[in-house]
């Protein structure tokens, strides 16, 4: 499994513990988490700059369609 697909895996289980937070009643848990997953998105999708995903590729490989565009641009 690569670092791409592992960070969407952790991605989509934050936004489920957010709606089991947010089903429970602890509104302010799941509005807090929410929000700093949104901002951290939108700080990812205009830099590129990704903590956890370097994390990530520190500890799994990349995905090989990532390499092969790479490899390809240079």
């Amino acid at each position: 499994m690569c670092a791409e697909k592992i960070q969407r895996l952790i991605q989509a289980s934050i936004l489920g513990f957010v709606m089991g937070l947010a089903g429970s009643g602890m509104y302010a848990a799941a509005f807090i988490l929410q929000f700093v997953m949104m901002v951290m998105l939108l700080i990812a999708g205009l830099t590129g700059f990704c903590p956890g995903l370097i994390i990530l590729k520190k500890i799994f490989p990349a995905c090989k369609c990532q390499e092969n565009s790479s490899k390809d641009n240079k």
